[in-house]
């Protein structure tokens, strides 16, 4: 069993090339391997271009040693038409006898079928190597698909003395409470999320683009929550360098059930992860409601003494990292228990 572990893990790290590229496909990396060597390996690198396990056995130069050896894949080979052809046809195919596969798709059209069509055409099929970890790879797409809902992710910086910004301020810009190391991680994980969400108060008062610029990536899409239609075409996330959809009370219902009217909103837009790094008062609706996975929040060594204060957060810290001279501390939401 500890060699599957060792090429699924290999999957996981291929399968990680994808992060922010391949929505709305789950990231998957295969690995193929004969007489204890990886002879060809792959990822999936975007919707519409050739899946992991192709890219894989295209990779393979002696296709002859396909019919002895195992592929390994992080999740379930697809057995449906979409907008590739099934893999699970093309391992058939290409007659390899083993394949060992991490976790099982929850998505509809595969669920199950990729593996019983493998066992119908008489492969040798272990399934469940690594499943937590091949889980917490997709935990955007199963969450998407088992809770009909995108994967939240809070983020926000608070200053040491509890505030996430000053009461006045001079210009109609940020307020830098981290450092530029930590910036430029949150440009980063801006690139691995499909969209990012703020409030109406927060483009009005710091004007932001709310893209990668200091990440290499693609921009996510941006969602604005603007009830009364308050924002003016002139603000920077109606400039062209990113998609926005702006939400006012003609798309949905500003009541108390709000963060989950957006929630449905969003899973009709096909939306499986948002990084949620608008002001107190929308980071506490989420909160209020239970509805996140994760949350991110830093703290700067800055103090304001007075201020607005962070959004109200009661739960045992479940990770700090220090980075430069701002603590990350990273939370999960365990009511979100993760196998479905």
């Amino acid at each position: 069993m500890k060699i599957h572990e060792k090429y699924i893990k290999r999957c996981i790290e291929l399968a990680k090339n994808g992060l922010g590229t391949t929505y709305p496909n789950p990231l998957v990396g295969s690995v193929i391997v004969y007489n204890n060597q990886i002879i060809g390996e792959g990822w999936h690198q975007k919707a519409g271009s050739p899946h992991a396990e192709v890219n894989a056995i295209q990779s393979v130069k002696d296709k002859s040693l396909l019919s002895k050896a195992t592929i390994y894949v992080s999740l379930e080979p697809c057995s449906h038409f979409g907008k590739t052809p099934p893999c699970s046809d093309l391992i058939i195919a290409n007659k390899i006898p083993n394949v060992v596969i991490g976790t099982l798709d929850p998505f509809a059209k595969v669920a199950g079928n990729g593996i019983k069509k493998l066992v119908e055409a008489g492969a040798n099929v272990t399934v469940g190597i690594q499943e937590d970890e091949c889980y917490e790879l997709n935990k955007r797409f199963f969450t998407f698909h088992t809770k009909k809902r995108p994967f939240f992710i809070l983020k926000w910086a608070e200053s040491n003395d509890g505030f996430i910004a000053p009461i006045t301020r001079e210009e109609q810009k940020p307020v830098w409470i981290t450092s530029e190391l930590s910036r430029q991680l949150v440009h980063k994980w801006r690139s691995e999320e499909q969209a990012i969400l703020v409030g109406t108060n927060t483009v009005l008062e710091d004007n932001p683009t709310l893209t990668t610029r200091n990440w290499i990536g693609n921009n996510p899409i941006r969602i604005v929550l603007d009830q009364n239609n308050k924002i003016t075409k002139e603000s920077h996330i109606f400039d062209n360098q990113a998609k926005t959809i702006s939400i006012s009370k003609n798309e949905i219902r500003f009541d108390e059930n709000f963060a989950w009217n957006i929630a449905s909103f969003l899973f009709e837009q096909e939306i499986q992860s948002v990084l949620i790094e608008g002001g107190t008062k929308t980071l506490q609706t989420f909160i209020d409601s239970n509805l996140w996975d994760e949350a991110r929040v830093f703290k700067g060594a800055i103090s304001f003494n007075k201020g607005i204060k962070a959004p109200e957060f009661n739960f045992a810290s479940s990770n700090k990292t220090q980075l430069t001279e701002d603590e990350l501390v990273t939370f999960r939401n365990h009511d979100h228990n993760h196998h479905f």
